[in-house]
């Protein structure tokens, strides 16, 4: 049985090719998928250290996030119905998404590298490699106060719409396929596959977000985490009526 559900947005989207010019407004948050070093038991556990991060250019115009029950029934002997279902298990949640990248201002190979970038998380990692387990590295979709599951990239399929005079790709559309890893993070919910948010937080004159972690934590010290969860770069510019996902402690240890 499967149960998908589509999510849409209206955020940045790039002129002409998803419809809208309108300049981002200041407090919009970018998507990104933080790539992370599997656990070294190679399966499942707590990840390693974060390997690298990749940006969206551009939110997502839709996500799509499904998951398959399996269930099963008992043939009833000389009975009119057929019996209950029985639940036999599920399959691992996936979430498709598509990436927008465009190098028209520069006319440079950043998509090109964007794309290798994309592709080098369906290989298994170097260390692993190494330890004969060939584990791919994990991956966590972030944005703003969503947070996706740890899950692996099934697939990258690029597509390239615009070249350069010389044949370099300048624009294209990235479908990216991502399917959950079995097991849980630490402060994971497992009803929803989300990282747990211990609290989120509306943003006031006079605020900081030191006095946010020092609120939640008891450590001012613990900021930066916050402002990692959040994506942001200028915690000054911070304006009242922000809304802040505020990590669970566990989270922040894991």
């Amino acid at each position: 049985m499967s149960s998908p559900v589509t999510f849409t947005s209206a955020g940045s989207q790039p002129p002409a090719a998803y419809g809208s010019g309108e300049p981002a407004p200041n407090n919009l948050q970018r998507a990104l998928l933080e790539v992370r070093k599997p656990p070294q038991s190679g399966g499942t556990g707590q990840p390693g250290a974060k390997l690298f991060e990749i940006k969206f250019q551009f939110n997502p115009k839709e996500l799509s996030l499904t998951k398959n029950a399996k269930w099963g029934r008992d043939p009833q002997r000389n009975a009119k119905k057929s019996g209950p279902p029985e639940f036999k298990g599920s399959d691992p949640c996936k979430l498709a998404l598509e990436m927008f990248l465009d190098a028209t201002d520069k006319m440079d190979d950043a998509v090109v590298k964007k794309v290798e970038q994309l592709f080098t998380c369906c290989v298994a990692t170097e260390e692993s490699r190494q330890h004969g387990k060939g584990s791919p590295p994990w991956v966590i979709f972030k944005w703003g106060g969503m947070t996706g599951f740890p899950a692996y990239v099934a697939s990258v399929t690029a597509k390239y719409t615009l070249f350069t005079p010389s044949g370099t790709p300048v624009r294209a559309v990235c479908t990216v396929n991502l399917e959950e890893i079995a097991g849980e993070l630490s402060g994971q919910n497992p009803t929803s596959g989300a990282l747990a948010a211990r609290d989120t937080h509306v943003f006031v004159a006079g605020d900081s977000l030191q006095a946010v972690a020092f609120r939640a934590y008891g450590d001012a010290g613990k900021w930066r985490e916050i402002a990692d969860a959040n994506d942001i770069d200028d915690p000054m510019r911070l304006r009242p009526g922000t809304r802040l996902l505020v990590p669970a402690l566990e989270e922040l240890d894991g």
